[in-house]
């Protein structure tokens, strides 16, 4: 039995984990936590779960022993907080938080050589195999194909462009030898000139409640080629939660991402 606690369980995203993985038969929660008014509220409630008999708590410290990994989505400075503490517990964490600063990779990647993490932008099995599509889509059709990153969010997101955006601008910008910081054009504006070759163009949407569209544009001389990923509910990227947290529990110390969790990894 993989024992399992929630970070942000009461959350958009924590509390379709948290019923994600009450239907697992291998899996059991252990705990939630929150840094709000919801400390101390049942976990099943936010969930659509009714009383389930397990109480969100304010402090990690309090719960951490009784679970084998730690589930995360949440913000990026408690999440760092969390992952120290996972460390010096010897846990094992599933990270879906998003928004972090080059600083805080710089340690996540230093913790993470101490517990086996899973670390992924977006859990969605689609969006990864799109990943790994849009790579091999850059070379095959080559440098003259201009690419544009379109994404799409609820107006509640707090980080532009998306986790997700930016993964796969990372993954075409190593595909074509590019270096994402000095090609990477976030939104444009005014008399700018004409689009550079290098350019890899990255627009973020905010509106109502959309779960989370992503669309990559390669567009030729003559034709366009879009590969469209919509998620209808974020139960989708619960699901992808799961069999990140069946890798990450038999994983070997490290960092690691959804394309380990899949076997896609080149």
């Amino acid at each position: 039995m993989i024992k399992v606690i929630v970070s942000g369980a009461c959350g958009r995203m924590g509390s379709r984990v948290v019923a994600a993985v009450h239907k697992q038969e291998n899996m059991e929660l252990m705990g939630g936590l929150e840094a709000d008014v919801n400390v101390g509220r049942d976990i099943g409630e936010a969930a659509g779960l009714g009383n389930i008999g397990i109480k969100v708590s304010g402090d990690l410290e309090e719960i951490v022993d009784r679970a084998d990994v730690l589930v995360e989505f949440t913000d990026p400075e408690a999440s760092l907080g969390h992952l120290r503490d996972v460390v010096k517990h010897n846990k094992a964490m599933v990270l879906g938080t998003t928004g972090f600063s080059e600083g805080q990779m710089r340690e996540i990647k230093e913790l993470t050589k101490n517990i086996p993490c899973v670390m992924a932008p977006n859990m969605s099995v689609g969006i990864n195999v799109l990943l790994k599509v849009v790579a091999d889509l850059a070379k095959w059709l080559g440098d003259e194909y201009d690419i544009e990153i379109v994404e799409t969010h609820h107006r509640f997101k707090k980080d532009a462009p998306s986790g997700t955006a930016k993964r796969i601008a990372q993954v075409l910008a190593s595909a074509y030898g590019r270096d994402l910081g000095e090609v990477g054009v976030y939104g444009r504006q005014g008399m700018i000139g004409e689009r550079s070759r290098d350019e890899i163009g990255i627009l973020a949407i905010r509106a109502g409640d959309t779960v989370g569209d992503h669309t990559v544009i390669f567009g030729g001389i003559g034709e366009r080629l879009e590969i469209t990923h919509r998620a209808h509910s974020r139960d989708t990227f619960a699901y992808g939660a799961i069999r990140a947290i069946r890798f990450v529990t038999s994983a070997r110390k490290g960092l690691y991402d959804m394309q380990d969790v899949l076997g896609i990894k080149e």
